[in-house]
């Protein structure tokens, strides 16, 4: 997850540079089909088969994280990277909102901090206003947040589904996602009034930021893949929020963007309360583990272990 937060990093830097000589639709499709044509030749190669049409949680993976995609290319090209990693970072504040109405699971005093401290960054950095060196609209800038903030509940329906897929090869989810992801972008590129087309002929140096963007995202989605097929999601997501620290560096180093209080103050705001909750989440899931291992423990040693009954059965 690390390596893939430093890729991912890489692919909104290319990304925010490419956002005055391309239209964050056109970026859009590079990011999903250079991943689409790299995985499906990699899994073929490998002998890995892919996947279509079962299982269907695979299908819910993959919409979730197109429409992630989407809102998230839109983002990149009107806020920073590291702005936009800092809200996407809030997909556990809506994992434990959506289960009030779904699970009937009342969220708790600590969801309830958390959601406040996430607002109140959100406003500070909203306030920090055009100093962080991206000029657009007010409109621009809230519709961005908006979007990431879509783009963050639906990163937290993508990988909670991830992780059931570890049955699967890496590349075929990557090929998979990346296909229907291509099938998004391309309805987004149609169905916009104004999208300019891509430069014609296009800049050299455009089309290398447009295979950049393909590349990173291609070897950051491995990565991404693996560790959520392979970890806990909530230790890995936990991990996942360096993305922020890695954006924040490159945009000091691409750019010379200078953070004012105010932004810092913001971004910790919403940053924080996430690995609260994500650390919280890790802490329970493994005391509930230590709790079942000494259970089963303790059954064993008074003879009722239901796997020793099983194999005594057996015998």
């Amino acid at each position: 997850m690390l390596a893939g937060s430093f890729c991912f990093a890489w692919m909104a830097a290319s990304v925010h540079t490419l956002r005055l000589s391309c239209a964050w639709q056109v970026i859009a499709l590079a990011r999903s089909g250079l991943p689409l044509i790299f995985a499906a030749t990699l899994a073929l190669l490998g002998g890995a088969r892919l996947v279509f049409f079962t299982p269907r949680i695979l299908w819910v993976r993959s919409i979730a994280g197109s429409v992630s995609l989407v809102c998230t290319f839109f983002a990149l090209t009107r806020l920073p990277p590291s702005h936009v990693f800092t809200l996407s970072s809030t997909f556990p504040l809506w994992i434990a909102l959506l289960s009030w109405p779904l699970y009937r699971e009342r969220p708790s005093l600590q969801v309830w901090l958390s959601v406040a401290s996430s607002v109140s960054g959100v406003v500070l950095m909203e306030l920090s206003g055009p100093a962080d060196g991206v000029e657009a609209a007010a409109f621009q800038r809230w519709l961005a947040i908006g979007s990431t903030l879509v783009a963050a509940v639906s990163t937290a329906v993508a990988l909670l589904g991830l992780h059931q897929l570890r049955h699967l090869h890496p590349w075929a989810i990557v090929a998979h996602f990346s296909g229907v992801a291509s099938l998004f972008s391309l309805v987004a590129f149609f169905s916009s009034a104004d999208a300019p087309a891509a430069p014609d002929p296009p800049r050299p140096e455009t089309l290398l930021l447009l295979l950049a963007v393909g590349t990173a995202a291609a070897i950051g989605q491995l990565f991404l893949t693996k560790a959520f097929s392979a970890g806990s999601p909530a230790k890995v997501s936990v991990v996942s929020l360096t993305q922020v620290v890695f954006a924040m560096l490159l945009d000091v180093a691409l750019w010379d963007r200078p953070f004012s209080a105010l932004t810092l103050a913001g971004m910790a705001l919403v940053v924080a309360p996430a690995g609260w909750l994500m650390a919280s989440r890790t802490k329970a899931e493994s005391d509930s583990r230590g709790a079942e291992k000494n259970g089963h423990g303790a059954a064993a040693e008074r003879g009722t272990d239901p796997a020793l009954l099983h194999r005594a059965a057996a015998r």
